[in-house]
């Protein structure tokens, strides 16, 4: 009996593995841009120094519970024992080395990726304005005078710089692979910055609960492999006989769902602001 339980687990473990790792593609630790990869280094690095004390506490978790179990009558019994420096040194001094390292770490990360900060890269950034309505994602791209919903065109290579604001509730932007997610709020505008290092179309998504239709606010970020490819798809939106005026923004403004990808040809101008 006991030889054929084993093929069962080594193939219950196999898939349980596979299943793990599948996790890692397409999320933060599968980064596709440089504060993307900055950001995954941090989370490993955090929780490697965490592990320092979880590893050792589960180890001794259990070697105690094994060691001064009922039926072992060779562990030793000490009831009067109270203290003991060594232990306390221990408990003490390396979660407080710990501490000091990952404040430190994040002390500077926190200003590294500040999402006000701009990238420090050779090329100009691509502006973006972001609106989260209820419940799909506006894109404005000011410099090029056209609109987008649920589409967001970057080229590969090249800094994005978005503003970010609500029609109504609080939500959060958030390209996984990008980096960093940032919330969006009414009557306020917030900074992003980000880029794509190489060409592909990541998810993104609402990271903040909003209400009937939050399931369907997603949107893809296509990143083009050339700057003429992201010029073609500009050329391609402009086509489109479709401005978005204040009157098509207050239409625009009302709350749908799974609502489809739209283009809009023109902008008038300051609408964001």
């Amino acid at each position: 009996m006991r030889e054929r339980k084993v093929p069962w687990l080594s193939g219950g473990l196999l898939l349980g593995a596979a299943l793990f790792l599948t996790g890692c593609e397409g999320g933060v630790l599968d980064p596709k841009g440089q504060v993307g990869v900055d950001e995954k280094n941090l989370i490993i690095i955090a929780t490697l120094l965490m592990l320092i004390v979880v590893i050792p506490v589960i180890f001794m978790t259990l070697f105690f519970a094994w060691k001064y179990r009922a039926s072992n009558h060779k562990a030793t019994y000490m009831p009067k024992w109270s203290h003991s420096t060594r232990i306390e040194l221990v408990v003490w001094l390396i979660p407080c080395i710990i501490i000091i390292v990952l404040g430190t770490i994040t002390w500077i990360s926190t200003h590294r990726l500040d999402p006000y900060k701009p990238l420090e890269h050779d090329k100009e950034a691509l502006k973006v304005e972001v609106v989260s309505l209820n419940w799909k994602w506006l894109f404005i791209y000011p410099e090029q005078g056209i609109a987008t919903v649920n589409e967001l065109v970057i080229p590969t290579g090249v800094p994005v710089s978005f503003r970010l604001t609500s029609e109504s509730t609080m939500n959060s932007f958030f390209i996984p692979q990008l980096g960093s997610q940032i919330y969006t709020m009414a009557a306020m505008a917030t900074q992003l910055h980000l880029v794509a290092d190489e060409p592909g179309s990541y998810d993104g998504i609402s990271a903040n609960y909003s209400g009937a239709g939050f399931t369907g606010m997603t949107f893809d970020t296509v990143a083009t492999a050339t700057k003429a490819d992201f010029q073609s798809w500009v050329e391609e939106v402009r086509a489109s006989e479709q401005t978005l005026d204040s009157a098509a923004y207050a239409a625009l403004a009302q709350p749908t769902e799974d609502h489809p990808v739209t283009y809009y040809g023109r902008v008038t101008s300051g609408l964001f602001d």
